[in-house]
């Protein structure tokens, strides 16, 4: 990891450990879920938004009053538009989409889920979905939220990604498997 993205992921983590530690205390933790969502939602959604918390052009004021509008429209919790106003004023909303990222992992552990990205060649029907859930709850031992993707070039089969473990089970995987064996031998 370089060192700037590693000195925003720090600091990212911080705040995160502090908002996560005042949602418990106020037993507010399904409010922040909902900002969590809303807030990752709009960082997905809006440019504007990106350029905004990325940008040295404006002022910390014009950044604390834009911030404090958007939090307000977006109906963010008291803590958050606390945070983000916090973060305007101390220059730090460029770490905002990983704030985000460690903020939804410390909410998955505190309940004991863990998120697992698949991927496959077609779309998954909910039963398959399902059934993998359970059989990952299996092996894992925690409630698994399943992010699912769809790739084509996979051919079939499926990648499962958690945390740092990954399964590749896709044909694509398979034959160039077997391309670099044959190179091997010939």
């Amino acid at each position: 990891m370089s060192e700037p993205a590693s000195i925003s992921s720090g600091i990212a983590a911080r705040y995160a450990a502090a908002v996560f530690d005042l949602a418990k205390s106020e037993k507010k933790i399904p409010a922040l879920e909902q900002d969590i969502e809303a807030l990752g939602a709009a960082l997905d959604d809006s440019s504007d938004f990106r350029d905004l918390i990325g940008s040295p052009v404006y002022s910390r004021y014009e950044l604390g009053q834009a911030i404090a509008a958007i939090a307000a429209k977006m109906g963010l919790s008291q803590i958050m538009t606390n945070t983000l106003g916090l973060m305007a004023e101390k220059r730090r909303l460029f770490v905002l989409p990983q704030l985000v990222s460690h903020l939804r992992e410390t909410v998955a552990d505190h309940k004991g889920e863990v998120t697992a990205d698949v991927t496959s060649a077609k779309a998954l029907t909910k039963a398959q979905t399902e059934k993998l859930a359970k059989t990952l709850k299996v092996q894992l031992g925690k409630t698994v939220k399943i992010n699912a993707a769809v790739d084509e070039s996979l051919i079939g089969g499926l990648v499962v990604k958690v945390g740092s473990k990954m399964i590749d089970t896709s044909i694509r995987s398979r034959l160039n498997s077997l391309q670099n064996a044959m190179k091997e031998v010939g």
